[in-house]
């Protein structure tokens, strides 16, 4: 069985917090028995992943990008100037799903660490075919594994992880585990500008019409993933016009939530500036909200949404009450 003194300190610390202040009794450390899985479209921060990837309580499957002939693997690769470099360049940038043996081996490794389950937390499938190599993967080994759909990308999933691993943390089985990733994902939201739709058009993931238009009429538009899929949310005649009118939509989601409870991230491809600037205004515009965790788009999203880009995205945490009614 995984060493149940090496859950990493803000996780317990988090817990143990939250319920004395809600007055539940603090047990004992428990043993971890559910390891979670996940992929590289998380965009979990470095340190997140660092310290629960020791033991195996967290994998982090790498999602492969191809430029031109060649194929890189997302966190095993530094891949985003490549990226940067080609896509500025028209060179052919593509993704692909993790194949089934990469599951299939992360699920090994955790029934050999002495984990009991795995919850397995993934991009949409309305975006990748990865939950489906993951369900693919979970019927070739022996220990229980439960896929989570997310239904959503970036941080917003890695949002999800976090509620996830928490839960593990604290002793749930992978009913539970699986039930916090999932209600967390529900309950967070993705808004996003790109200044082009072309590379969303060439990767499928938005129809060659609403390019077009975008295109000919020099629209910006301000999309969402909604249902799991990218969605158009508003249409705004300029890129002043259109990140001013994304902090306004992300000002009244985030002001309708409990304060308290929200947590914010921004995701940028080659303009950190731009984000930086974005999250300084968010902070001004909603000052009883935590700062907003600031970083780079992962490759495999990056591919699709292209330079330029800015998401932000909503998340509310959980709390012990939430976590008891999913």
């Amino acid at each position: 069985m995984p060493d149940r003194d090496a859950a990493w300190p803000w996780v317990r610390a988090r817990l143990l917090a939250r319920r004395r202040q809600e007055g539940v009794a603090v047990p004992p450390d428990v043993v971890v028995r559910t390891a979670v899985v996940t992929d590289s479209a998380a965009a979990l921060p470095a340190d997140f992943s660092a310290a629960f990837s020791g033991d195996g309580r967290l994998t982090v499957i790498p999602m492969p990008v191809m430029v031109g002939a060649d194929i890189y693997g997302e966190g095993e690769d530094d891949i985003s100037e490549t990226i940067a470099l080609a896509l500025a360049s028209g060179t052919s940038v593509k993704t692909s799903r993790p194949s089934p043996g990469q599951f299939e081996q992360a699920y090994r490794s955790a029934q050999q660490k002495g984990f009991e389950a795995v919850v397995s937390v993934h991009i949409s499938s309305e975006l990748s075919g990865t939950a489906d190599a993951a369900r693919l993967a979970a019927t070739r080994v022996g220990i229980p594994v439960e896929v989570v759909d997310s239904r959503t990308v970036g941080m917003a999933l890695g949002m999800a992880v976090q509620a996830g691993v928490r839960a593990a943390a604290d002793g749930g089985d992978a009913s539970a585990v699986a039930a916090a990733a999932a209600e967390q994902a529900a309950r967070t939201k993705v808004y996003f500008y790109v200044p082009s739709l072309e590379q969303l058009r060439r990767g499928g993931r938005i129809g060659p019409a609403a390019s077009l238009l975008g295109t000919m009429l020099a629209i910006k538009p301000i999309l969402a993933v909604d249902g799991g899929r990218i969605v158009p949310l508003e249409k705004v005649r300029s890129a002043a016009r259109a990140v001013a009118r994304l902090e306004e939509i992300v000002a009244s989601d985030a002001g309708a939530r409990p304060a308290s409870a929200v947590r914010l991230a921004v995701h940028h491809f080659g303009n950190p500036e731009e984000a930086l600037s974005l999250s300084g205004r968010l902070a001004e515009a909603l000052p009883q909200c935590p700062p907003a965790q600031t970083s780079s788009l992962p490759a495999v999203l990056a591919a699709h949404a292209g330079l330029g880009v800015l998401a932000v995205i909503v998340g509310e945490e959980l709390t012990e009450t939430d976590s008891l009614s999913t």
